[in-house]
């Protein structure tokens, strides 16, 4: 499964690891991923959603109807 969320389309970051003698390695942030299944009553239907967990609070704080829609807007096939 891929660290990228639907909602917030945030994925990976890249930086260094650096340790106490200040030597750098490159590391990767990835955002908490969730999966999460939402009941969507324009659809009719469940939708199954990869979401960070700052898309889910997104979702509870708007409501899935409004998000789902701004991602058809976008494009974002559901």
């Amino acid at each position: 499964m891929a660290a990228y969320c639907q909602v917030t389309q945030t994925g990976p970051q890249f930086g260094h690891k650096v340790s106490h003698a200040q030597n750098k390695t490159k590391r990767r942030f990835d955002p908490n991923i969730q999966k999460k299944t939402y009941f969507v009553p324009s659809l009719g239907r469940k939708v199954t959603l990869t979401l960070s967990v700052k898309g889910i609070k997104t979702i509870d704080v708007r409501g899935i109807d409004s998000v789902i829609s701004e991602m058809v807007s976008r494009g974002q096939k559901i």
